[in-house]
């Protein structure tokens, strides 16, 4: 919306920095950062009084889960509250990726909240059936795969592009729409996996997006593509508005999410930012450095996998518990330990992923 101000700009005045995508991502970083420190005490403590007991807790899990009792959920309700808000305030709206990925985040928000809602109203972790959930992802998707395509340029068009390899593409062909949405339901369940710690999902989110916003510039300048030797896809750019936003609205929510913390972001945060992450890399062509930069996600999710498929075939668990967070939790690791650990490790993968950028 700001953007529009450089029709004001005779080229060499105030209004002229708005047309630089650096500043504005800047600016949105600052505006979701206050939106979170504004705003997060208020709607905790409008959680909280409409919530009663707060977010059921797992009677299976780990010990120390219990006293956790009582916390609200739905804290994602912030994070996305500040992204749409900043994003539409910052961000040039005339930009399809931008809407696309916003139109993600939204739909799998509405997911959470519909989950959250279910599990604290009932007080049970059941919540909102799994094919159901699944089937609602795979909808939003759909829809998404073929946005991205009309809006990629003709010769990225159900393309896989290959990191590392110059100029490699794979054409998809009618496996580009499934495999689309492989990455962003994926993704979206991946990181609802991973937020079973005090701050645990948040800031390897925070490290993704951020790795992403940068791959999101370069692919968006042909300067920059033309000297990465990576594929140029006009208009991505603007995304970096979005990260940013999503790295100032995740430091406003990890202020009250901290150990121990006032309000757990819940499905409602988890999908979103999940589903945010997938979009962002479908969107760049960099769904396959998304498998590196989110590297976390990955194993955690691969953590369940292998733990219910060894499960049903010999009745015997690889892991204590699943994801494996909770293996840690059971071996005696203190949460803080775990936490900070798992943030160590995403940002060594988001370097490796964003060496994928050169390397050639």
């Amino acid at each position: 919306m700001l953007y529009w101000l450089t029709a004001l700009s005779d080229g060499g005045d105030f209004f002229n920095l708005f047309r630089y995508i650096t500043f504005r991502a800047g600016g949105a970083f600052l505006t979701a950062l206050v939106f979170g420190f504004v705003f997060g005490r208020p709607l905790i403590n409008v959680l909280r009084r409409k919530q009663g007991k707060g977010q059921p807790i797992r009677d299976d899990g780990p010990e120390a889960h219990l006293s956790k009792a009582g916390t609200p959920t739905m804290g994602g309700l912030l994070i996305v509250g500040a992204l749409l808000t900043t994003t539409l305030l910052w961000a040039r709206l005339d930009n399809s990726f931008v809407w696309l990925v916003l139109f993600v985040t939204l739909s799998f928000a509405l997911i959470g909240f519909a989950d959250d809602y279910a599990k604290v109203s009932k007080q049970n972790t059941k919540g909102v059936p799994g094919k159901l959930r699944l089937a609602l992802g795979i909808a939003i998707a759909v829809i998404a795969a073929f946005w991205a395509e009309w809006s990629h340029p003709v010769d990225l068009q159900n393309q896989l592009a290959l990191p590392v390899f110059k100029n490699a593409l794979i054409n998809l062909g009618y496996f580009y729409v499934p495999f689309v949405v492989v990455v962003i339901v994926g993704a979206a369940n991946a990181v609802n996996l991973t937020d079973g710690l005090d701050g645990l999902a948040i800031m390897p989110v925070m490290i993704a997006a951020t790795t992403l916003g940068i791959i999101a510039y370069a692919v968006g300048r042909i300067d920059f593509t033309e000297y990465l030797d990576v594929h140029y896809v006009p208009g991505t750019g603007e995304l970096l508005i979005f990260t940013a936003a999503l790295f100032g609205a995740g430091l406003g929510f990890l202020w009250y999410n901290a150990p121990p913390a006032a309000v757990f972001m819940g499905d409602t945060g988890s999908l979103a930012l999940g589903g945010a992450l997938g979009a962002i890399a479908v969107a760049t062509k960099h769904e396959l450095v998304l498998a590196v930069v989110g590297g976390l996600f990955v194993v955690e999710a691969l953590s369940v996998i292998i733990q219910v498929l060894y499960f049903k075939r010999t009745g015997r668990r690889v892991f204590l518990m699943a994801p494996i967070h909770h293996h840690y939790e059971k071996k005696g690791w203190a949460e803080p330990t775990i936490v900070i650990r798992f943030w160590i490790i995403s940002l060594i993968l988001a370097m490796i992923g964003l060496a994928t950028l050169k390397v050639r």
